[in-house]
């Protein structure tokens, strides 16, 4: 049993990071219309962006969204044209917690948003000011990064206006604190953490457990110790948001690092190293602790406020790893939310032991080990989904199953005499995590990429495999679309960029799709990556009168476009068949 837990929490999160288990993207609508470009509209007409007021120091602009448009709030970025005039701290209105699969958990505005930009002019000269945003459509398409530029008219600078601009509190899902409180529960139940229930009782009970001092001692012990955690959470949003760490954070270089820090985090929960404070401050926080008088709601509150400090070895792996997840977000409020709610998991056990529940709790064991060992499984998980957004698919894949490997290797499924019951269910359970290895190692040599799916080609092997011609320049493609021509191939053109999140599920859910790609045998297949958005590309767009990606264009064998079949926004496996029927019938 003690190994059991390991493998349900793995077969639980093992795919499901990257495969978006919360991904509460809309599905495609069905009967929409062959040609779909007019169920979108241009990104101005569908992000309003105006300049209500200017005064007292102050700019208040509004977003006006279109039904069905959502902007991104961690793409918003405000610019002075001027370098004498400075801006303070936008104040951004609450927003809606979502969860995709290429930003991961992000906050987005609906409809009207109203933002407030302190300025200070002291000059009181003219000044424009750049306004960056982002934003898609519930329908599937993604707008690239858009700039706009507002005059704004000089006003005397408002000392209040600068100092008190402090974001407005973001929006935190019931979801996320419940499985926050959770990971602290489980915490609970490790090595290092369950020995605490003697000391609780001798230091701030006297043994005296039961009844409603028990229990108010209990609450004063704890309650600071999830305010200690609440203070380090608010801490990192804080930092996160100053250096906009959840715009950075898709860049390679910043992904890596923070992969590996949850690989060495891991480590450290299967025991190969400790994680602890320097000698000179634990040692002085435990000589103070050690002062403290026990029995009083004072004295419980000091020990509670140093048990937030005083993490324990098994407890700091995947505390630093909640923390860098909170600095990703840039959410101050959020995360010291998170992080209460963490610290509570930590305490409950503490409490129901301090009124008299003790005998309800679990003895100390070998089992507490295997809780340990399971954080390290999914700290492991969240190296392997991070790194999966700059490793190409096929890598990634085979990662996954080298962490189903090794969790089956953990299990003993490979052991030769299993002593017990259930010894033998673990191998079993366990060969299960081991066949997904195979089949995952083995649809990566193929090309697949979809850990849920891992052998998503074999049907298709005999039909031969998909060959993409990738450009990212008008003239590579124009020149793609003439050998086409020539040789009189039908082309179909995939318009794709990494911060498209409906590119990345129309090329793992359709275009990967066996059927499908039996059907573009005879295709010259373009995907022209729009991912950086320059002027060139822009102007590219405009010229095939597409608002972004994701689209899809079929050509004949003359070169024309077969606009009755084009694909704009995200579409299912067999409205695309529906598509490629069209285009055929065009050739």
């Amino acid at each position: 049993m003690r190994r059991l837990l390991s493998l349900w929490l793995l077969l639980f999160i093992l795919p499901a990071g990257a495969a978006g288990l919360f991904d509460n993207r809309p599905s495609p609508s069905l009967g929409a219309p062959l040609n779909n470009s007019a169920d979108f509209l241009p990104v101005r007409e569908a992000f309003r962006l105006s300049l209500v007021s200017v005064e007292e120091g102050q700019a208040r602009l509004r977003f006006t969204n279109a039904p069905g448009y959502y902007l991104y709030r961690h793409r918003l970025q405000f610019k002075s044209s001027d370098a004498a005039v400075s801006l303070g701290q936008p104040r951004l209105p609450e927003a809606q917690p979502k969860v995709d699969e290429y930003f991961g958990e992000v906050e987005v505005y609906y409809g009207i948003t109203d933002i407030i930009i302190p300025f200070e002019n002291p000059e009181n000269r003219p000044v424009a000011l750049q306004v960056s945003y982002q934003g898609c459509a519930d329908k599937g398409l993604c707008y690239p990064p858009e700039t706009e530029t507002l005059q704004l008219t000089g006003n005397a600078p408002d000392d209040s206006a600068g100092s008190g601009a402090n974001a407005a509190e973001p929006g935190v899902s019931w979801t996320s604190l419940a499985l926050f409180f959770l990971a602290g529960l489980g915490l609970t139940f490790t090595p290092c953490v369950l020995p605490m229930l003697p000391i609780l009782s001798a230091v701030v009970l006297h043994g005296r457990n039961g009844g409603l001092r028990s229990f108010l001692l209990a609450l004063a012990y704890v309650l600071p110790m999830a305010g200690g955690f609440a203070v380090l959470g608010a801490l990192m949003g804080l930092f996160g948001a100053e250096l906009n760490l959840q715009a950075r954070l898709q860049s390679p270089w910043v992904l890596v690092p923070f992969a590996l820090f949850f690989a060495l985090f891991a480590l450290a929960m299967f025991g190969l190293f400790e994680l602890r404070l320097p000698q000179a401050l634990s040692g002085r926080l435990d000589r103070l602790a050690g002062n403290a008088r026990g029995g009083s709601f004072f004295g419980a509150a000091l020990l509670g406020s140093l048990s937030s400090l005083l993490v324990s070895p098994c407890v700091s792996a995947p505390l630093a790893g909640a923390l860098l997840y909170i600095s990703a977000s840039g959410d101050a409020w959020g995360g010291g939310l998170k992080l209460f709610a963490l610290g509570l998991g930590m305490g409950a056990p503490l409490i129901l032991f301090a009124t008299g529940g003790g005998t309800l709790l679990p003895k100390s064991g070998a089992w507490m080990v295997t809780v340990r060992n399971a954080f390290g499984v999914l700290l492991l998980a969240v190296a392997v989904w991070m790194l999966e957004r700059v490793l190409p698919g096929p890598l990634a894949l085979a990662l996954w199953g080298l962490l189903a490997a090794g969790t089956a290797l953990f299990l003993g499924t490979l052991e030769l005499t299993p002593k017990t019951p259930r010894q033998k269910l673990a191998q079993l359970l366990g060969l299960v995590l081991l066949a997904y290895a195979l089949a995952a190692w083995t649809g990566a040599l193929q090309g697949g990429s979809d850990p849920l799916r891992p052998l998503p080609r074999a049907a298709v092997l005999a039909g031969g495999q998909q060959s993409w011609h990738e450009v990212s320049t008008p003239a590579g493609l124009d020149a793609q679309l003439e050998a086409a021509r020539n040789s009189g191939q039908p082309l179909l053109l995939d318009w794709y960029a990494d911060w498209c999140i409906s590119c990345k599920v129309i090329e793992r859910e359709v275009l990967n799709a066996p059927e499908v790609v039996e059907r573009l045998q005879d295709y010259r297949l373009i995907r022209f990556d729009i991912t950086a958005s320059n002027a060139a590309q822009r102007a590219l767009l405009d010229r095939h009168k597409l608002f972004g990606p994701p689209a899809l264009l079929f050509f004949d064998r003359q070169g024309r476009e077969i606009v009755e079949a084009r694909v704009v926004g995200e579409i299912d496996r067999p409205g695309f068949v529906e598509r490629l029927n069209l285009a055929g019938q065009r050739l």
